[in-house]
């Protein structure tokens, strides 16, 4: 890894030629996949992959409602970004927003049901790619090893927020 056009730290624990080979293996399936995944959702469904998620999301919940914060946490958007994507579904008639019942402090984003019919209609494809790009290039245990390692990954980044 670079110093940044910094002298190099001795107490610098850098990475040996393995562990770089694995980092940048990483850094560029995190740059592809998700160009590979939306292309896939934006030529069958027309959706990008965030807006797909926010639907998926919505689609989890009872009453197919969330809060707009909880909302961008799960999709790993700021919210002023969540609130403009939110717009663009809500102009194709996929979501509406409303004030939550228990606090109207609040604004709770809530998928229609035509927003349901599109989620329906987009998931096998969607599904397709994932097993396709991602599921099939694994055996059972490596499947298990990148779960293992995504939730270990994701709680030293949880941890360190």
């Amino acid at each position: 890894m670079g110093t940044h056009g910094r002298a190099p730290d001795t107490a610098t624990a850098w990475l040996d030629p393995a562990e770089l080979e694995a980092w940048k293996a990483l850094m560029l399936m995190l740059a592809r996949l998700p160009a590979a995944l939306e292309a896939q959702l934006r030529c069958d469904s027309r959706l990008g992959l965030i807006e797909y998620y926010v639907l998926a999301g919505l689609s989890d919940q009872p009453g197919h409602r969330m809060r707009m914060s909880r909302l961008a946490l799960i999709t790993n958007a700021e919210l002023s970004r969540l609130s403009h994507l939110v717009s663009r579904l809500e102009r194709r008639g996929l979501v509406r927003r409303e004030p939550d019942p228990a606090d109207g402090r609040y604004t709770n984003a809530v998928l229609t049901e035509a927003g349901l019919a599109h989620l329906t209609e987009a998931a096998p494809g969607h599904v397709a790619r994932v097993r396709e790009l991602v599921i099939e290039a694994l055996d059972e245990p490596a499947l298990h090893a990148l779960r293992a390692a995504a939730e270990n990954i994701n709680a030293r980044i949880d941890r360190a927020e």
